[in-house]
């Protein structure tokens, strides 16, 4: 079981449906969410110094307002190493658009890409890479 998952999505029902899946299947202790990509870079800075607010999996959407996924992982590079190397990136998205999967997984921080709802099966797939 991972410490601390952090969820990165504008949608209540996107984030209701995947805490769920998260605790039912005891993916995680804690779930963190945030609605936006800036909110959730926010977080990450003012938790710098406390390393066990700073989740080890953040699911990333790709089309949110604002601060969508491309900008955020942009953002994301700026940060600490030690937040960096503990925190590892599944975009979780309901984009079917090639050139931005690929885009996306070309991110050296980006370990997979799932297409949206959030499901048991993708737990125990991720599972095997969030350890690592």
């Amino acid at each position: 079981m991972l410490d601390l998952v952090m969820l990165v999505d504008d949608s209540d029902t996107d984030n209701f449906i995947s805490s769920r899946i998260i605790e039912l299947t005891e993916f995680a202790a804690r779930v963190e969410t945030k609605k936006s990509g800036k909110t959730a870079l926010e977080y990450l800075s003012a938790n710098s110094g406390n390393m066990d607010n700073i989740p080890n999996l953040i699911f990333l959407d790709i089309n949110m307002p604002i601060v969508n996924g491309f900008v955020f992982l942009y953002e994301y590079e700026q940060l600490s190493e030690s937040i960096r190397s503990k925190s590892k990136i599944v975009v979780l998205s309901s984009s079917d658009n090639k050139r931005d999967i690929d885009r996306m997984l070309d991110n050296r921080f980006v370990i997979k890409f799932i297409t949206k709802p959030l499901s048991e099966e993708a737990l125990e797939e991720i599972k095997t890479l969030a350890v690592k």
